[in-house]
């Protein structure tokens, strides 16, 4: 077996020694983020352990229509199936009808499609991201404005995670106002936001972010600059719930800085998005039921399947476990 590893690249694999027709492919959403650069990461570790050749991973930086081309690309070099972390639920069916034309099968990684063929959707609970944010948010909140700095409204994480959010501080913390700033996983439109939201708001009392791997060095920034950053057990802290279990997260809650993330698990991602693509490709097919890794799979339309992986949440109380992937890149 000839094993692929190297650096993500825009709109092209690098080259490999062994026919694109004996690999499988794997497509990234962006990697400006700790998380996906984490994911980069495993995705060659986990390949060699399953005996899987895997071409060099292709970045699609954050572009829906560039992600199509980078899929259309890889079905064009003749990849026998391919791993992708769709970045748009709705325009990503295009390249899944490509991709099923050819009959080659596609793993979707973190995002699910609302439409389309795929073998597998390797995911976690998106709407108890927000609920978890909620509960701690709202347990920790007598009363006053909170702010929910939401991902990408045309991906199904940042509904879900938004609608469950607003729905849970609506119907049992009737006390608390949502404030809501749509960010599109953009660090920078989220500072820009979040300035102005406080400047207007400086009664906020807490923040609700989606991604921690673009939203909280650029959240921190603003809190410091606007000298609204203080220390959990300060009256004046405002409670931070993130989500994402990237190394940073966990360093800040160890400063006091931020309060809680739920630990969206990376190294499963992509152990799981490739131990599909594996199983799929000798002819296994799967039903909604338990598994024998602690997940749950449901059916969330017709041809649409998802592994829903755990992700716990972190606290001060176990964010030293070394359980947590975030603590293993140490």
């Amino acid at each position: 077996m000839v094993l692929t590893a190297a650096l993500a690249t825009t709109g092209a694999t690098v080259g490999v020694a062994h026919a694109a027709s004996d690999a499988i492919g794997a497509n990234l959403p962006l990697l400006t983020s700790p998380f996906w650069q984490a994911y980069n990461n495993y995705l060659p570790q986990y390949a060699k352990q399953l005996g899987l050749d895997m071409l060099a991973p292709v970045n699609s930086n954050g572009d829906p229509a560039q992600q199509i081309t980078d899929i259309n690309n890889l079905l064009n070099q003749g990849v026998k199936g391919i791993v992708t972390g769709p970045l748009d639920s709705a325009a990503i069916s295009r390249a899944l009808a490509a991709a099923s034309a050819k009959q080659v099968p596609v793993v979707a990684v973190d995002v699910a499609p609302t439409q389309g063929k795929v073998a597998m959707v390797v995911r976690a609970d998106n709407r108890a991201y927000g609920e978890k944010a909620c509960e701690y948010i709202g347990d920790h909140v007598a009363a006053g404005k909170v702010v929910q700095i939401m991902g990408d409204l045309a991906s199904v994480n940042g509904r879900d995670r938004s609608e469950a959010f607003r729905s849970c501080i609506k119907s049992r913390y009737p006390k608390l106002q949502v404030l809501e700033i749509p960010a599109a996983w953009k660090g920078d439109v989220a500072a820009s936001a979040l300035d102005s939201l406080l400047t207007a708001n400086p009664d906020v009392k807490g923040i609700y972010m989606q991604a921690g791997g673009v939203y909280l060095s650029p959240t921190l920034q603003t809190l410091r600059r606007k000298h609204m950053l203080f220390p959990t057990g300060d009256a004046k802290h405002i409670v931070i719930v993130s989500n994402d279990g990237i190394p940073q997260e966990f360093d800040a809650i160890r400063k006091g800085e931020i309060d809680a993330t739920v630990s969206q698990p990376a190294d499963s991602y992509a152990k799981y998005g490739l131990w599909y693509m594996k199983e799929t490709l000798a002819g296994k097919t799967f039903k909604p039921g338990p598994t024998d890794h602690g997940s749950t799979i449901v059916q969330l339309a017709p041809g649409i399947l998802e592994d829903q992986l755990p992700a716990p949440l972190v606290t001060k109380a176990n964010v030293d476990d070394k359980s947590l992937w975030g603590n293993s890149l140490k």
